[in-house]
């Protein structure tokens, strides 16, 4: 996920302060930004160009950023695109994900933007709105090599922008669970949970057998500093989270405050504990101690799993996808999508050669290897028939999450709003705030951050923006039925200092830190 644009540099910040309602800057000017809004956020300027031949016959330089360790298994790949293409010269620049957001509204501002780069798939929206990104929607309908239909649908709509292809997805990230399969098994469970239902029962039958056995065992482990679960419970309940055009925060609907309420159970019934992730001292081995029998995470733990724990350890352990909400169909829930895509310039007067080595790294072949070298999902279906994918089962849970993906809204303010979704999902499973009031106070904070784009829109549009409801009263949305069990009140708190999470990739938001709360004790 961005980061925030650091603001230390006064006269960069004066071009951008039109745009703080996104926390970034434009230097296109209010009536730009005004109609890219009130259209859809659909990029000013761009169009289709070729890419001009460099004088005198001499190889056209693309400069490609790649961001975190993709920037150097990337190199990897491109001996064969050289190869293919000797007239094009392919510099790659290393970017920390630290500095990646920065860097680049930086380099739009100074116009020095890269050909080509990586970008988390959240950003692409405030990149649009800037009309940075050049429109890739007839590249990729010439290319007989980029068949639309051949990328998951969820991931692909993560690049669309008001109708538009803003940029390709390179590899994708979703969430789905990891489990012990063996504490699931002494516990007499045979079968990961495929219902919110039997996920409920399977982490409490642990609890209660560990407890049994004089252990202190926990059924899941819902890391308070991550949005990314009860979004996900929120979306298989039919949420919108937001309304109205995307301009006012919608947390106090029926579907949310239901799937609010069941997250919210698993904490008060003692089955998850109240901790962020960087307050276990070491989360890999809490899980082969078993500490906690289900996680909810992505990817990227595949590789960190097999080379953390024991060897012997790797039949312990499997993954499933997201449990469907009970009565939902068959199939899993759905999950969110996330993930890094690749991004063409506005600026750039080689889009021709960039979209060549957009096509190159697309090639199922090269997202099975770029798999290989970094454990990054491709995001291509073709890609899923070979054998290093199909023949490990615990990628499998993967491909089939993959089919059941959500964008979540695609709005540049979105980061901010998951920051505070963190913030009262937090306040709620400490018992600081009832559930009616938390969500009432998440509204406030969504419409608030929302202000300027509803001013946009009004102006964009030439309409009026709708007025905000009155608060709901809390019988509005009444909770549904939870499973049969006496609600403990929550441990009492012991002071502790929380500390601050570790980066997150490009699928996870970074929240501002929060202030010092009690953490409950193990």
């Amino acid at each position: 996920m961005p980061r925030a644009l650091a603001r230390s540099n006064q006269p960069v910040w004066q071009q951008w302060r039109l745009f703080s309602a996104f926390g970034v800057s434009s230097a296109r000017g209010l009536g730009c930004g005004a109609l890219l809004i009130g259209l859809g956020l659909t990029a000013c300027g761009g169009g289709e160009s070729s890419a001009p031949r460099a004088p005198g016959g001499a190889a056209e330089r693309v400069e490609f950023w790649a961001m975190g360790s993709e920037g150097e298994e990337v190199e990897a790949l491109l001996p064969g695109f050289r190869a293919r293409n000797p007239g094009i010269e392919v510099r790659v620049q290393r970017v920390p994900w630290s500095a990646a957001h920065e860097k680049l509204l930086t380099a739009y501002v100074g116009r020095t933007m890269p050909d080509v780069f990586q970008i988390g798939n959240t950003w692409v929206p405030e990149l649009v709105a800037l009309g940075a990104v050049e429109r890739l929607d007839t590249l990729m309908a010439g290319s007989p090599a980029m068949a639309r239909d051949d990328y998951f649908a969820g991931v692909l709509a993560t690049n669309v922008i008001g109708g538009s292809l803003a940029a390709v997805p390179w590899y994708v990230d979703t969430r789905l669970l990891f489990y012990r399969r063996d504490l699931l098994e002494e516990a007499g469970i045979t079968e990961p949970p495929a219902t919110w239902q039997s996920w409920f029962e399977a982490c409490k039958r642990v609890r209660e057998h560990a407890a049994r056995s004089g252990k202190d065992r926990y059924g899941v482990f819902l890391p308070l500093d991550e949005w990314q679960t009860p979004v996900i419970l929120a979306l298989q309940r039919g949420a919108g989270l937001l309304r109205d055009n995307d301009s006012y925060g919608d947390f106090r609907s029926g579907p949310m405050r239901e799937a609010v309420q069941f997250y919210l159970e698993l904490f008060r019934q003692g089955l998850a504990p109240r901790k962020a992730a960087a307050q276990l001292a070491n989360l890999y081995q809490e899980f082969a101690s078993g500490y906690f029998a289900f996680y909810v995470t992505g990817p990227w733990n595949l590789r960190e799993f097999a080379e953390r724990l024991p060897a012997d350890f790797r039949g312990a352990w499997a993954t499933a996808p997201m449990p469907e909400v009970d009565g939902g169909g068959p199939g899993p829930g759905l999950s969110v999508a996330g993930g890094a895509s690749l991004a063409i310039a506005a600026s750039s007067p080689r889009k021709a050669a960039a979209w060549k080595l957009i096509e190159y790294l697309s090639e199922p072949a090269q997202q099975v290897e770029f798999y290989r070298l970094s454990g990054d999902l491709p995001v291509r279906r073709s890609a899923w028939s070979s054998e290093v994918l199909a023949g490990d089962e615990k990628t499998r849970a993967f491909r089939e999450q993959l089919e059941r993906l959500r964008a979540t809204p695609q709005i540049p303010e979105w980061e901010r709003i998951a920051a505070k979704i963190v913030y009262h999902m937090e306040r709620m499973v400490r018992g600081e705030r009832d559930i009616d009031g938390a969500l009432a106070d998440l509204d406030a904070d969504v419409d608030a951050i929302l202000e300027k784009r509803r001013w946009m829109l009004a102006r964009g549009a030439g309409a009026a923006v709708p007025t905000p409801p009155p608060p709901l009263p809390a019988a509005a949305a009444p909770p549904p039925p939870l499973p049969a069990a006496a609600t403990p009140p929550p441990p009492p708190p012991l002071p502790a200092a929380a500390a601050p999470p570790p980066p997150l990739r490009a699928a996870a938001t970074t929240p501002p830190p929060l202030p010092a709360l009690a953490i409950e004790a193990r």
